[in-house]
């Protein structure tokens, strides 16, 4: 198995270790960066596909070590909506210098996500919704893990579901409603539910047991603590609203929900 050159100039060593950062982060050739991550996922799909899980972990193994993963996933971070909101650390990456320091410090080996900070939003209702943000640095390692996580979850996904997926929006689920709704022997009825606190009551054994990912990892997101006025408080279950990698696992845990209303209407 052989995975492309990173799209950086690299020094290489001799001790085993990632290859030095010899690059101006303003130099980085992106679209090479993103062909060579997009192999990857096409490579990671596929195995999905046909049910070769070892070969699937091993290419996600690949994945998050390689260089164009790591500029990728602080590229994400640092030009998304929160790139100016910092974690408990106080923490952003504005400057070249320090994207690239961010992107070599992204090992698996020795990583610990700190705390969330909690902050509170208001909603349409009057009521306010918690979210918990993650440091820079946590909000990378989620960024690199999705790249490798969201082409199992394309795969796998419910066919007609469109929240938080990648190049589908709601104008999307809209067309799909006319397209059913549109016929003469169409439903009449639409039924409209709300999970109650979803993103908060997602059960941290189930994403263990069946999200396909390093568990190492994942329970150390899952588990991460929120400080909220100053306290800290432990996470029990549910994933963190304000985490880049939450939506997805939500998602993924979601997912089987469309077969299982077919099955209910076709008992009826």
């Amino acid at each position: 198995m052989t995975v492309a050159k990173p799209a950086v100039k690299a020094v290489a060593t001799d001790t085993g270790a990632p290859p030095a950062f010899g690059v101006i982060w303003d130099q980085i050739n992106w679209d090479q960066d993103i062909d060579e991550v997009t192999r990857l996922q096409v490579r990671i799909a596929k195995a999905t596909q046909a049910g070769r899980w070892n070969k699937v972990h091993a290419l996600q193994h690949l994945l998050t070590r390689s260089l164009s993963g790591k500029l990728l996933a602080v590229k994400r971070v640092t030009e998304n909506a929160g790139k100016r909101t910092a974690g408990v650390d106080g923490k952003i990456w504005k400057t070249p210098q320090s994207k690239m320091k961010a992107s070599k410090a992204l090992m698996h080996r020795g990583y610990r996500s700190q705390p969330l900070r909690r902050v509170y939003i208001p909603k349409s209702n009057g009521k306010k919704r918690p979210l918990g943000i993650p440091t820079m640095h946590d909000r990378a390692m989620q960024a690199l893990w999705l790249l490798a996580l969201n082409p199992i979850a394309e795969t796998t996904a419910d066919k007609n579901s469109y929240g938080f997926r990648p190049r589908r929006s709601t104008a999307d689920a809209i067309e799909h409603c006319f397209m059913a709704l549109a016929k003469r022997d169409s439903a009449q009825w639409i039924l409209e539910g709300d999970i109650r606190g979803c993103f908060d009551n997602i059960s941290h054994d189930w994403l263990l047991k069946h999200v396909p990912m390093d568990k190492v990892v994942l329970i150390k997101w899952l588990k991460a603590e929120f400080i909220d006025q100053g306290a800290l408080f432990l996470a029990e279950a549910g994933t963190p609203q304000g985490g880049i990698a939450s939506p997805v696992l939500a998602n993924m845990a979601l997912d089987g929900m469309e077969d299982a209303v077919r099955s209910a209407l076709a008992g009826c």
